[in-house]
């Protein structure tokens, strides 16, 4: 699956829609979610918590592990996708439409996020 050219992405595996309003929306890469296996739990922040760019915020526990979920941005939770807490596998059967994770109204513009031509060489190396 390729990357969305629209969306950046950080170093952790996490996309970041273009903002509207102020607001974007985060969720994990098609290769992040192909790393981790079949998804089974989903901890999410919750609405009101405050993200912080690069620091856990919320856990993925697939059949193989548990991985942290990193925020690509600091700001507020506006919402987020209890379709994804009600069903896990949304994140591998469509990680960059309904599998998506939480909705941030950003603290400022992210700066370090790669573009997807960027993000689709640094997971091929």
């Amino acid at each position: 699956m390729s990357n969305p050219t629209q969306l950046r992405y950080s170093k952790e595996h996490e996309w970041l829609s273009p903002a509207e309003d102020g607001v974007a929306t985060v969720g994990i890469t098609s290769h992040a979610a192909d790393a981790l296996g079949d998804v089974v739990y989903v901890q999410l922040p919750e609405v009101g918590d405050t993200v912080t760019a690069g620091e856990s915020c919320g856990e993925l526990e697939s059949t193989k592990s548990v991985s942290d979920l990193y925020s690509p941005v600091t700001g507020e939770v506006v919402e987020a996708n209890q379709d994804v807490v009600d069903d896990p596998a949304l994140v591998n059967s469509a990680p960059f439409e309904g599998g998506w994770l939480f909705k941030v109204r950003l603290a400022g513009e992210p700066d370090d996020l790669l573009s997807a031509d960027e993000y689709t060489a640094f997971t091929a190396g």
